[in-house]
């Protein structure tokens, strides 16, 4: 840290001479070439681009917040290197671990946003999280950070017998965020690995990355509280207390992450698989520790407790089979050949797009009723995801018009009355209103 203060006061007192001045236009230069590089090469990066779901994207690293910085750092090491031999370079000194250290923070952002998907915080404070940590290092390599890092020392704070200086809670703040950091960026990693694993179970992927991300968790704690300085053995009352809490009020948090890790190693319910839990009917599209997202036909998400699915009865329309059966009837007049109706209901049944073939569409006869003959057909699907109401209603109308077509009656209800055996008085006499 000598040499950096001794440098930037070899600096200041060579301000105004020309050696300061042409390093100046040297690097200006030298951002001026990157900009426009970075500019042809971000097509040909883009290019490059790896599917969405991988874990660094080589179209955000082409961003100009990074490839300028990079090319420009280049450029400023070949300079150093060049005129170095003859003259003093102390701008191009300061200027080039600058730079470097401009792309390791923006690199180090960007892949913040990879350890926090779906943080929108993340997105908007990239700008001045980059600009702190870049700040901090220029801090750092001038040779002023120290006298700081000093003045902070020197702010106590007396807690009982504990006296903690503000140095203490900075650097203990930025040591647990740059820890939990990597902790969450590694179990996204991790898990995305494990994810794209064709050959396991979807449930057991699942189980394996919770599993990972919760250790690594746990490695990360016990990681940031040694950095801090606090002992790990006080976790030993923390454990007890936590122990009395499951106890009274969060045994029902406990059960169901309990439940939740039951369900996905028993793989008893899948991502996909058709449900109707509690009475909400729709597909399972998240399975997590805590809870099971149910997405229904209507579009609306039910998020059902571990604990409910494993204490109440789930109806699993996809465990080892998705084909589901629709069933339909209708009803023929008395006069109406049977089973010519059955022979026209089966080629309508048939000739729909979502029946399939194996099972066969099956027409039968299931009673004779009051005002005519029931008939019932039955057909078997295998995207019950795309419902059932609309099947239903288009083979409905289809048979409408098959029957309209043949002549087929479709009866309503009717009831034919015969009087006999009245009474003499009761007939009116002729002749009498």
């Amino acid at each position: 840290m000598l040499e950096s203060s001794n440098l930037l006061t070899a600096l200041v007192r060579e301000a105004e001479t020309v050696t300061v001045l042409w390093q100046v236009g040297v690097i200006i230069g030298a951002y001026a070439l990157a900009w426009l590089a970075a500019r042809r090469l971000r097509p040909m990066i883009a290019r490059m681009a790896t599917p969405a779901d991988a874990e660094v994207n080589p179209e955000s690293l082409s961003q100009p917040h990074i490839i300028t910085p990079l090319i420009a750092w280049l450029l400023l090491v070949a300079a150093r290197a060049g005129f170095g031999v003859s003259m003093p370079v102390r701008v191009l000194d300061i200027a080039i671990p600058l730079s470097s250290s401009l792309v390791i923070i923006r690199i180090a952002v960007y892949m913040l946003r990879y350890a926090v998907p779906g943080a929108n915080w993340v997105r908007s404070s990239e700008r001045a999280i980059a600009w702190t940590m870049w700040v901090g290092a220029v801090l750092h390599i001038t040779g002023i950070l120290p006298r700081i890092r000093q003045g902070l020392s020197e702010i106590v704070v007396r807690f009982g017998t504990l006296d903690i200086s503000a140095l203490e809670v900075v650097e203990g703040t930025m040591a647990v965020v740059v820890t939990m950091a990597v902790v969450l960026w590694l179990g996204r990693l991790i898990e995305r690995r494990l994810m794209r694993l064709a050959h396991l179970d979807t449930s057991l992927r699942v189980v394996v990355s919770k599993l990972v991300k919760a250790v690594l968790l746990l490695i990360g704690v016990l990681t940031a509280l040694s950095l801090v300085g606090i002992d790990i053995t006080v976790l030993s009352v923390f454990g007890g207390a936590l122990g009395v809490g499951l106890g009274f009020g969060l045994q029902k948090i406990a059960a169901n992450y309990v439940s939740g890790f039951a369900i996905l190693l028993d793989r008893s319910i899948k991502l996909g698989d058709l449900v109707t839990i509690d009475n909400r009917y729709g597909e399972v599209t998240r399975l997590t520790t805590r809870y099971v997202v149910v997405k229904g036909m209507d579009g609306t998400e039910s998020i059902i407790p571990n604990e409910t699915v494993i204490t109440s009865t789930v109806l699993n329309h996809s465990y080892s089979d998705r084909k589901l059966r629709v069933d339909g009837a209708v009803q023929v007049a008395y006069s109406t050949d049977v089973r010519r109706a059955l022979e026209v209901i089966g080629e309508i049944l048939s000739a729909h797009p979502r029946v399939e073939e194996n099972p066969a569409p099956l027409a039968i006869v299931k009673g004779f009723a009051d005002s005519g003959i029931d008939l019932s057909f039955f057909v078997w699907i295998s995207d019950p995801e795309n419902g059932t109401g609309l099947l239903r209603s288009e083979l409905c109308l289809a048979i409408l018009d098959a029957f309209r077509a043949s002549g087929i009656e479709i009866p309503f209800p009717q009831r034919d009355i015969r009087i006999t055996g009245i009474p003499p008085g009761l007939v009116p006499e002729r002749g009498n209103p």
